[in-house]
């Protein structure tokens, strides 16, 4: 569970844009677009919002999803780290596992749910 996603990242047409190639689509045919991280509605839990507001914390400013593609929009000057950062941010999307992927007490109520506590251990 939580296999990687194998991306290829190049250019767009202006350098403020880079696209991202993936193995898997995200949306169907379906195109998702996000100017800013307040069009990711509060508990959107598909694929392209949590990608969206990951790429957004990362200094992201428009992130669009078609199919397996993802077309990325920052300041140029930011891309020489940004890149890295939002390569890994896609490979990890359906990681389950750690808190890396997401599910730590921490960053789920940075998106609004309160994890349970853990259970006791039954004797």
């Amino acid at each position: 569970m939580g296999q990687f996603i194998t991306v290829t990242a190049r250019e767009g047409a202006s350098p403020s844009v880079h696209i991202f190639d993936l193995n898997r689509s995200l949306t169907g045919m379906a195109i998702e677009r996000y100017t800013s991280a307040a069009d990711v509605k509060p508990g959107d839990h598909r694929p392209p919002g949590v990608l969206a507001k990951r790429l957004f914390d990362l200094g992201a400013t428009s992130v669009t999803v078609y199919s397996s593609a993802v077309a990325v929009v920052a300041p140029a000057d930011l891309w020489p780290a940004l890149q890295p950062k939002v390569i890994e941010s896609i490979e990890h999307l359906f990681g389950y596992y750690g808190d890396d992927a997401g599910w730590s007490p921490d960053s789920l109520r940075a998106i609004g749910v309160e994890p349970l506590p853990t259970p006791e251990p039954s004797a």
